[in-house]
């Protein structure tokens, strides 16, 4: 009961990490594969239809976490119902559907679209004196 609990904490955390938008290393790659040979238009149309793209992957991930959310609450209610000695198929049945949902929105967030990421380098960390 309590790795299912825990996996669904997990999935939960993944999920709400989904509200990044991070593209991956690849997506980027090919972002700035594709900028150094298009022309303005085609450039401002790529980048139109991948805001677009982003903001669908960004909903759909939406959608599905507050669906993950529903069905983790739904199984800790199940849970909660059984005793140690009686595990209903009904609370094996949610943690499949909890567990196959948490894959679904994991790997929409390794599927990122986007240009890429221009990040600050962090600043040099310096011993005290």
């Amino acid at each position: 009961m309590k790795k299912l609990i825990c996996l669904t904490s997990v999935a939960l955390a993944v999920a709400a990490i989904a509200f990044l938008g991070l593209p991956t290393p690849a997506a980027r790659a090919l972002q700035f594969e594709r900028s150094q040979t298009q022309s303005d238009p085609e450039k401002e149309m790529m980048d139109r239809q991948l805001r677009e793209a982003n903001k669908k992957r960004q909903q759909d991930i939406r959608n599905d976490t507050e669906k993950l959310f529903q069905l983790a609450s739904e199984l800790k209610a199940a849970v909660d119902k059984t005793n140690e000695n009686l595990l209903s198929l009904e609370v094996v049945r949610k943690a499949d559907e909890v567990e196959k949902l948490a894959k679904k929105v994991k790997e929409k967030m390794r599927d990122s679209i986007g240009p890429p990421l221009q990040s600050q380098p962090a600043p040099p960390i310096r011993p005290p004196r």
